[in-house]
């Protein structure tokens, strides 16, 4: 993070104690070695090479004149009074202070420092005024000092205080470059690209490696601003490097590897079970509080609530409000989370980078960029094309909603079929990452050939990744309802996701089950699931991906009715081992698919649960440590099972009208209509 003003306020200073002293303490020789090592370190550290050198350079000379002072006072092994001791104490924090903001500079964006450069001149003028101050109290009469280093104290003594804050004009000329192109921009005036090369030059930026570099410290300093005039002005920046990189150095090229990702996907990362929704499994990008305090990812209790439901889902109380609350405490802690592992985090709907309006120059930028992308699709390998417009889809809404613009759906389009398998990858990923704007699905899904091309991709594509990316993006697609029933409709998305679930990687499965899970919210789909065979591939994989696997199950069997019940029999067991071993959402998904599963099979099932070993004791254990809604399912459980052992069969099932037959090795489970 770059060094402003406001990151190194000006210290306030305790009272240095200069008189009424009448006895020295014996010398701290560990304050000395410290001193004498924090000037050694910040004398031998390199000045900052293209922006702000001259004010690095300074401190860094005048700490040199003060590492012999202390190499000097070292030797000596004095006693020193104790105003002696506050003055290096005092001098030992400014040292600190100028080796962080060093550190800072040599870290943050070359870019945003070159916009700071007024601020951050300031704060190396302001350590050099500290350090006159201590100087000028210092008791050097009293340190026995040689000749030669009471003259380099005097020589330092008076840089310090003729020391100014300056800005040197090459920075400033350099800043001046930059503001410009970035005016130019707002009136549509294509950047002079022997000029761009001139600022980069001038900043270290010498390639594409330099520049994606530098777009990823501007992303973090965006991530870091809290005012939004700040946030506007580092979007403006990352749209300056991103045009730059790709009109200098050409669209990149892309890994030969075909698991090759810019980013860690979520399918990689272990994501915290209190950071993903409860509805559907995925990272929450927005997370609100409903009436009972549970909390859930906007999109998700929205779409719950709109579609007439009036409980809470995970509780099932009635909602006293439909309320939501943003819980700003834990989207702090998810965006965190996902800067840590390197994962984008963007809310839904949001306007820019980190920003929720849209900077008009990063918007001027990103469609200029967008438009010399398209034109190169035909002249070009299309493979490094594609791939970069899979790049910038990925990186905010903006981009999207330019790329989206420009035509490009149509022309991502006609590689969904391509034999090589990393343009395959390329376009269908770009295709996903455009479908995150609202808008785009729409786009997605009337452009001919589109929604085809990404089902064909599902079922025959040459890597599972490219499977994988097309099963994530039919989910993205169906969160709008109308097109989660015109998806489930079609026979080969549901058998495509069900044979991912069953054959894929890990990852891979991870991406069919979410996509399931998803569509399974519209209970004319989940018939056509349970005749594909979900239900087994889901207990296939209740030990590689327990979380996911389940919910499935419990979603299939909520809504599915008697057919789906008979196909989960056979996961009984399973069931009573993840309640057994599952972590709290797995035990209370398990929970909940058991209790759905006795009241509509009725004795027959409840009595298959009874012959699994210590469930009793399961869910007494459910019962007295688990969450509360697994508790309640717990207690429902062992209800079933108390009438059951009475023998009131009639109770067991009370709420349905039908039963169903316990199925025998020579015969499928089929229900007694």
């Amino acid at each position: 993070m770059a060094v402003t003003l406001e990151v190194t306020p000006t210290r306030k200073r305790r009272p240095l104690v200069v008189g009424h002293l009448d006895s020295p303490n014996i010398s701290d020789t560990k304050l000395i070695r410290s001193l004498f090592f924090a000037s050694q370190e910040l004398s031998h550290m390199q000045p900052l090479r293209f922006i702000l050198r001259r004010n690095s350079q300074s401190i860094i000379r005048k700490v040199k004149v003060l590492a012999a002072v202390f190499d000097e006072l070292l030797r000596s092994h004095m006693v020193y009074w104790q105003s002696a001791q506050l003055c290096f104490e005092e001098m030992n924090i400014v040292m600190q202070r100028m080796k962080t903001l060093i550190e800072d500079c040599t870290r943050s964006s070359k870019l945003w420092l070159l916009l700071q450069i007024e601020n951050v001149s300031f704060s190396f003028h302001e350590l050099v005024t500290d350090l006159s101050t201590v100087l000028d109290i210092l008791p050097v009469n009293d340190f026995n000092l040689s000749e030669d280093a009471e003259d380099l104290i005097v020589l330092l003594k008076k840089q310090c205080s003729d020391s100014i804050q300056f800005v040197d004009p090459r920075d400033d000329d350099l800043r001046r470059k930059v503001t410009d192109t970035i005016d130019g921009i707002k009136h549509q005036i294509v950047p002079d690209q022997s000029k761009l090369i001139g600022i980069f030059i001038d900043l270290g930026l010498l390639d594409s490696a330099s520049l994606i570099e530098e777009i990823q410290r501007l992303e973090d300093e965006t991530h870091d601003q809290i005012d939004e005039r700040s946030r506007i002005a580092a979007a403006s920046l990352i749209g300056l490097v991103r045009y730059a990189n790709c009109v200098l150095y050409g669209p990149s090229t892309p890994s030969p590897h075909p698991d090759f990702r810019r980013h860690k996907s979520l399918s990689e990362a272990n994501i915290p079970a209190d950071f993903r929704c409860p509805i559907t499994l995925e990272l929450m990008r927005d997370p609100v509080v409903v009436s009972t305090g549970q909390t859930y990812d906007r999109e998700s209790i929205d779409l719950w609530i709109k579609s007439g439901h009036n409980t809470c889902p995970k509780t099932g109380q009635v909602l006293k409000h439909t309320n939501l609350i943003p819980n700003s405490a834990l989207k702090n802690l998810i965006v965190m989370w996902c800067r840590d592992q390197k994962i984008p985090f963007e809310i839904y709907g949001d306007g820019g980078v980190g920003s929720s309006t849209p900077c008009t120059e990063a918007v001027e930028f990103t469609r200029m960029m967008v438009s010399f992308l398209i034109d190169k699709l035909s002249v070009a390998e299309p493979n490094a094309v594609v791939f970069e417009l899979r790049a910038l889809a990925k990186s905010d809404s903006v981009a999207r909603a330019c790329i989206a613009e420009a035509g490009a759906i149509p022309k991502l389009v006609r590689y969904l079929g391509s034999d090589s398998p990393s343009l395959q990858i390329n376009a269908v990923t770009a295709i996903l990452n455009l479908s995150i704007l609202e808008q785009n699905k729409t786009r997605i899904m009337e452009t001919d050939g589109a929604l085809n091309g990404v089902i064909e991709v599902l079922r025959s594509g040459a890597t599972w990744e490219a499977k994988a990316n097309a099963a994530a993006t039919l989910f993205s697609l169906a969160s709008i309802s109308t097109y989660k029933r015109r998806l489930g409709r079609k026979v080969r998305v549901v058998s495509g996701l069900v044979d991912l679930a069953k054959q894929g990687p890990t990852s891979s499965k991870r991406d069919a089950f979410v996509a399931i899970l998803n569509l399974a919210a519209e209970r004319e789909n989940v018939g056509r699931f349970v005749e594909a065979g979900v239900v087994q591939a889901a207990g296939g994989a209740f030990r590689e991906l327990p979380e996911e696997a389940v919910s499935v199950v419990e979603a299939i069997v909520r809504k599915g009715g008697l057919m789906a019940v008979s196909a989960a029999f056979g996961l009984i067991r399973q069931l009573g081992e993840m309640m057994r071993e599952g972590g709290d959402t797995t035990k209370e998904s398990a929970a909940a698919t058991l209790v759905t599963m006795c009241r509509k099979g009725g004795s027959e099932l409840v009595a298959e649960m009874a012959t699994i070993p210590g469930i009793e004791r399961v869910i007494w254990e459910m019962i007295g440590t688990g969450t509360a809604r697994g508790g309640r399912k717990a207690a429902s459980l062992m209800r079933y099972l108390r009438r059951w052992a009475a023998g009131d069969t009639h109770e067991t099932a009370a709420t349905e009208t039908q039963s169903i037959v316990v199925p025998t090795p020579s015969r499928i489970f089929n229900p007694v209509l």
